[in-house]
């Protein structure tokens, strides 16, 4: 999977719109091999961001859990000291 793609599900506060645009930009632009795709596929390139975006969300509203939702905050820390412990020289 993408690096720049992280779980949305369970976490407080909920994902944003935003959050779910942002990983289905990630997500086509994985799959197509494009950055910013060309004036050509432009079009069905944004239709597809659109399209993953609102599925994600849709998704995101359906899934239950009955574990404690993650605190943000607390899991960008642990990201941020697992990423210094990797990257300490």
């Amino acid at each position: 999977m993408c690096r720049n793609i992280r779980p949305l599900f369970n976490f407080e506060p909920p994902a944003t719109s935003n959050e779910c645009h942002d990983a289905a930009l990630q997500y086509v632009r994985k799959i197509s091999g494009f950055t910013k795709p060309s004036q050509a596929n432009e079009e069905a390139f944004d239709h597809a961001v659109a399209a993953i975006s609102e599925i994600s969300e849709q998704l995101l509203h359906r899934l239950v859990t009955t574990a404690p939702s993650k605190d943000r905050e607390v899991e960008a820390t642990k990201a941020k000291a697992r990423s210094a412990q990797r990257y300490a020289s």
